[in-house]
């Protein structure tokens, strides 16, 4: 699948400027994201471990339809930023991540998630985690994921514009936050989530980077962070 030339945006940053796919493409795009899938199920799972049952705002920065908040119980209290919001509501504001500082009304959050986002913020990578560590409160957490570009099947899909080595990610991430943890969200044989249920069963409850294999087998990295000074508190 391919979008329209018309919604490939450049960025005006001179002659090396990379192109981005628009409103129009994502507007349907995320519709795909409709119905919960493996990566967002785990990504709600520790959220649950993080807030352990306490009042905790969280925002969700490139939320698509926002199915994750559908995920949460009621003391999350969940907002939502995305280029493309299907179905308005006061908890969701429509903006434009890349070009757009990350605001939602001069609140601060518990927790930030921002999954399958930096894959495809080109240039403006390291001005946006800058702007997370702006709004999140000392003692949240910060989750992150990112694509392994190294498995040994790599599959790209052709809008990351924002392509680089989990590592030279992981130290832009440092440069702003301290890392407390990172770990594969599944490993696979093929470059994708697991499809079968007993893998997707044993890969939900595996939060551990295994050297070697995951960088080898590791569909994409899930990082959590902490603004500098203090530590998350998930464990396990």
């Amino acid at each position: 699948m391919s979008g329209r030339a018309s919604d490939i945006i450049p960025r005006d940053d001179g002659e090396n400027a990379v192109q981005y796919y628009g409103r129009e493409f994502w507007s349907t795009e995320n519709l795909k994201f409709s119905r919960p899938h493996y990566r967002m199920e785990k990504a709600a799972r520790i959220i649950r471990r993080l807030a352990q049952g306490r009042e905790r705002d969280l925002l969700d920065i490139g939320c698509g339809p926002a199915a994750l908040m559908h995920l949460l119980p009621p003391t999350i209290h969940y907002y939502g930023i995305d280029m493309a919001i299907q179905e308005p509501a006061p908890n969701l504001i429509e903006a434009d991540v890349i070009c757009t500082p990350l605001d939602f009304a001069g609140k601060k959050f518990d927790i930030i998630l921002a999954q399958g986002l930096f894959e495809y913020v080109p240039d403006v990578q390291s001005d946006k985690f800058a702007e997370i560590a702006g709004i999140l409160r000392q003692g949240g957490t910060f989750i992150v994921t990112y694509w392994n570009y190294a498995h040994r099947n790599t599959k790209v899909y052709h809008a990351h514009t924002n392509i680089q080595s989990f590592g030279d990610f992981r130290r832009d991430l440092e440069q702003h936050f301290r890392v407390d943890r990172f770990f594969p969200a599944s490993h696979n044989w093929y470059h994708g989530s697991p499809s079968m249920r007993l893998n997707q069963a044993l890969n939900m409850r595996i939060n551990l980077n295994v050297p070697v294999i995951s960088r080898l087998l590791g569909v994409e990295y899930f990082v959590l962070c902490s603004p500098r000074g203090s530590r998350t508190g998930l464990s396990g």
